[in-house]
């Protein structure tokens, strides 16, 4: 049996070790922290500085305030390029599958708005939220514990990302629709654009759309001729050395299946691509050959 002394030293050294496991941070980019170690009625004040992470809050109990301050590379100011960009910083949080036992919402000049409720046993996955934070404004994310008789199976965890104004153009927030532009085609100037500034830049046919009403999302099955960019592995190679990938878009633009090679360029969002530009492949050329002539154009593309 141990003894007196030594049972005391390992209840202290449990509770360094947890108080420690509460406040796990990695590069100021992710948190990972439990509530039994908060104190009742206490708020933990958490502040990350990148601009993608996540946190993992395990049996919340109490509240967290977490305040996101990205220092963003200059690469990142907006398709308006440096010097240009608005500095309006737009981010999205994307709730685990698994999230429980908390509530998250937006603290906003002292006014609180919900951005995630608990979703209990909810069936329907969760949406992704956005909102933006003017320069100078004063924005951080409030997580209260749900009050529950057992929270050991009760795991608040999302991922967030935060940008420049590159994606003021489409918002993920399904929940409400009021983005104007979002399914507007883009402008000849829009599309060179975003050929330089896109995560993925490719040249493909549509061969099908499937509409998840859920989610309020359609996906486009995409057969690529020809990637010239992607972040990440969006577009892998397939049978005969064909590549095929996935482009997600929002419900309301309507997106049909439609014959003919169109070019596709967009962002990537929680490691799924997300569409911006999508001209049909002779109006990008036609456009990108005209800019050339005057020379006009904003960066160049590989010819076929």
């Amino acid at each position: 049996m141990l003894s007196g002394s030594v049972c005391a030293l390992w209840i202290v050294l449990l509770s360094q070790l947890e108080i420690a496991y509460s406040s796990y941070s990695e590069d100021q980019c992710s948190w990972m922290g439990s509530g039994l170690s908060q104190q009742p009625g206490s708020v933990e004040q958490i502040s990350l500085h990148c601009a993608e992470g996540s946190l993992d809050w395990l049996y919340p109990k109490g509240a967290l305030r977490l305040s996101l301050s990205p220092r963003l590379p200059s690469g990142a100011v907006g398709p308006g390029g440096a010097g240009r960009s608005s500095g309006l910083i737009t981010a999205c949080i994307k709730p685990e599958e698994t999230f429980r036992g908390a509530q998250i919402y937006l603290e906003r000049d002292g006014i609180l708005e919900l951005l995630v409720g608990d979703r209990h046993d909810s069936p329907r996955p969760p949406r992704v939220r956005c909102f933006s934070r003017q320069p100078g404004e004063k924005v951080a994310l409030f997580l209260q514990a749900t009050p529950q008789q057992d929270i050991s199976r009760r795991i608040a965890a999302f991922r967030y990302e935060l940008r420049g104004d590159w994606n003021a153009r489409l918002s993920l927030d399904t929940n409400t629709v009021h983005h104007e532009g979002a399914c507007r085609p883009c402008n000849d100037t829009e599309i060179l654009m975003a050929v330089c500034t896109s995560d993925f830049v490719v040249r493909g046919n549509i061969r099908s759309v499937l509409n998840d009403e859920d989610l309020r999302v359609s996906v486009i099955k995409v057969s690529a001729s020809r990637v010239y960019r992607q972040k990440y592995s969006l577009f892998p190679t397939g049978g005969r050395l064909t590549k095929a990938g996935e482009i997600r878009t929002l419900l309301q633009c309507g997106v049909k299946p439609g014959a003919g090679s169109f070019l596709f360029t967009g962002r990537v969002h929680f490691g799924e691509a997300w569409l911006g530009c999508a001209p049909r492949y002779k109006d990008f050329r036609r456009a990108y050959e005209e800019a050339q002539n005057t020379h006009e154009i904003p960066c160049e593309l590989a010819s076929d």
